[in-house]
């Protein structure tokens, strides 16, 4: 989790010197308000991730001297080659355009997506899970 807990510290250092410095030069208080609660936003889960880094054991990530063979089980099934990312990437563009272009083009997003989120979900051969 420490991993996790500085990338964000450092989005959240980020956010507050960009609203600091946006608010010196342009005071718009949309703008500022839109940084300062990003900034905020992203030290709150800074601060959730510190705090379960301290409370649980650290895991291999975090240890410099982890092997491999530590993580146990299995982690999940990851198909060599499937078709439902691209499936899902083009139903999921075609909603975004159906916003802007009309109800029909919509609809046929949601015909495209749906068989890719369908195989998504149910794609694993593994009859045990």
């Amino acid at each position: 989790m420490r991993g996790e807990a500085w990338l964000f510290s450092g989005v959240a250092l980020f956010f507050g010197v960009t609203c600091a410095v946006y608010a010196v030069f342009a005071p718009d208080p949309a703008g500022i308000a839109a940084l300062a609660l990003s900034g905020l936003m992203s030290a709150l889960v800074a601060a959730f991730l510190w705090r379960q880094a301290h409370r649980s054991a650290p895991r291999p990530e975090d240890r410099k001297d982890a092997r491999v063979q530590e993580v146990s089980g299995r982690r999940g099934y990851f198909p060599a080659g499937s078709y439902y990312p691209a499936i899902s990437a083009a139903g999921t563009a075609l909603l975004g355009l159906g916003t802007v272009q009309g109800l029909w083009l919509f609809l046929i997003g949601v015909g495209v997506l749906a068989p890719g989120v369908y195989g998504f979900v149910f794609q694993n051969p593994d009859p045990e899970r």
